[in-house]
């Protein structure tokens, strides 16, 4: 290892040296308070499995995958040796911004790249939902004589057919799609949102929005004029980004590559703006000789990685995944349905259902077995093979700052540990309490199971309490239910199971004692 080049929330990137190739490659390695959550774990996993689908110049690579000593998982993946967009445009916030770092058609370039990358995800069935400055990655080629822009940081990628089951609704505010904010079912045309709003960005030298969170994020309201007085844009120009950036997905262009070039020929009847080329043995984007520079060099934190295996490739800086705090619930918005804000964090798999302390204490057939989380706070009992897979630590809800992150008592049990993947003929429960002030307005939606049957009304207890339930699913039976358990709580509950019947007996057997505040 020479030196660190990145940390987020969940991982730590690494500059590493392949001497079998005799290539600087990155290493992407688990965050150590991350080790032992088995979601987590698995959601870093399922990173490189979306990269490993894809090859193309403009998406990172991922050309190994193992455990450390420790056991904490690690990516070996493309080095960008050119830093990130973000570094490019020397991003400290929005206020850096307004000075243009790119000419028009090197922003341009980037663009189409960055195009060509989700595309190639898109084509193999993935989402990237984070595409951001710090996100889109440089490279050099060709013996510095070319610069490539990439695609990388899958964090939050989701494949498209699991679009309505578990996953997170999180996302950079300013960036995210309206519809991803609100927890809503996604194709990729979610993708092509966050481009545009990238596209607005190096055009003009500043965000379309400054969202303070997905709440605002999921309503942004008109977009701002593209020209100024000293930067004017022509229609043609305006519409194509206008377009891209419309809140509703049917209205947008139906890929990212008709976007790229729309925009392409609306710059180039203009302004007669082409995409920058390497000439003269000189590259498109000027190489900065600060970022190949691969001796160590120091670093806030200079403990050693405890890594022993060989590694290959990786990733290029500044891996954060950004999780800010769910937003609060809402009610019906203008031509979309509003999900909730639960969703943003359980969007769902084997979405399901639980009451406050519910039918406690119920009698349950043998063969069944009562599982209680990490505080002993919450309990439920399941079918025997829904053992094989359980979690009891506690969850961090998505998009909370990380200056008051507080962990929430959780639960997951199921037959396998991807029992929530679509493809997976899998069982199981999650339930957690989530920060609310009052019940979703909407409950997130399985578009392969109908229109769910959706009930309002109290538990037995007297709390506010919400199900929906969606008995045409080609798999099985899926169930959502969230309850208030008090002014800024709610209990939140997903089950997906073989019969109604089932999904029933384990809601009945749900229990919250006395859930205490978070930690």
């Amino acid at each position: 290892m020479l030196r660190r080049i990145g940390s987020g929330a969940f991982a730590t990137v690494w500059l590493a040296h392949d001497e079998q190739l005799d290539s600087p490659v990155a290493v992407k390695v688990l965050a150590d308070n991350w080790a032992g959550d088995d979601l987590i774990r698995q959601r870093f996993l399922e990173e490189g499995r979306y990269l490993r689908r894809v090859e193309s110049p403009h998406v990172v690579t991922v050309y190994d995958a193992g455990e450390l000593d420790d056991g904490r998982p690690y990516l070996v993946m493309t080095f960008a040796d050119q830093g990130t967009l973000a570094d490019r445009l020397g991003q400290d916030g929005p206020a850096a911004e307004q000075s243009r770092g790119l000419t028009t058609a090197q922003s341009l370039t980037v663009i189409r790249e960055v195009a060509a990358g989700l595309q190639a995800l898109h084509d193999r069935g993935v989402l990237h939902r984070d595409v951001k400055p710090a996100n889109v990655l440089f490279r050099s080629t060709h013996g510095g004589t070319d610069v490539r822009a990439m695609v990388g940081d899958l964090g939050l990628g989701k494949a498209l057919d699991m679009s309505s089951r578990l996953t997170l609704a999180g996302g950079t505010p300013s960036f995210v799609a309206p519809e991803q904010a609100a927890g809503e079912p996604l194709d990729q045309r979610a993708d092509q949102y966050s481009l545009a709003t990238l596209a607005y960005l190096l055009l003009t030298g500043r965000r379309p929005f400054n969202h303070l969170d997905l709440h605002a994020a999921a309503d942004p309201g008109p977009v701002p004029a593209l020209s100024t007085p000293g930067h004017p844009f022509d229609a043609a120009v305006e519409a194509v980004v206008r377009r891209g950036l419309d809140p509703v997905p049917a209205e947008r262009y139906p890929t990212v590559t008709d976007f790229s070039a729309a925009l392409t020929a609306a710059l180039l009847e203009s302004t007669g703006e082409t995409p920058a080329v390497t000439s003269g043995g000189r590259p498109w984007l000027p190489l900065d000789p600060q970022l190949t520079v691969l001796r160590a060099r120091p670093t806030a934190s200079p403990t050693p990685l405890p890594m022993t295996p060989a590694v290959g490739s990786g990733q290029g800086q500044r891996t954060e995944q950004v999780l800010p705090t769910a937003p609060p619930p809402r009610g019906p918005r203008w031509r979309r349905p509003v999900a909730v804000a639960a969703a943003a964090v359980v969007a769902a798999a084997a979405a399901g259902a639980s009451a406050y302390a519910l039918g406690k204490g119920d009698a349950t057939p043998s063969g069944n077995v009562t599982l209680t989380d990490a505080t002993h706070q919450l309990s439920v009992t399941v079918p025997g093979d829904w053992e094989r897979f359980v979690s009891r630590k506690g969850w961090v809800p998505p998009e909370q700052p990380k200056h008051a992150r507080k962990t929430y008592p959780a639960l997951w049990a199921g037959s396998a540990s991807d029992w929530t993947d679509v493809d997976v003929d899998g069982r199981g429960v999650f339930l957690a309490v989530l920060p609310s002030s009052q019940l979703p307005g909407t409950l997130p939606q399985h578009p392969d199971c109908g229109t769910g049957d959706k009930v309002v009304g109290k538990d037995p207890d007297g709390n506010d309490q919400a199900t929906t339930r969606y008995t045409t699913c080609p798999d099985g039976v899926v169930v959502e239910q969230a309850t208030m358990l008090d002014g800024n709580r709610l209990l939140w509950v997903q089950v997906r199971s073989d019969s109604v019947g089932q999904a029933t007996q384990v809601l009945r057997s749900v229990g919250a004692d006395e859930v205490s505040p978070p930690s």
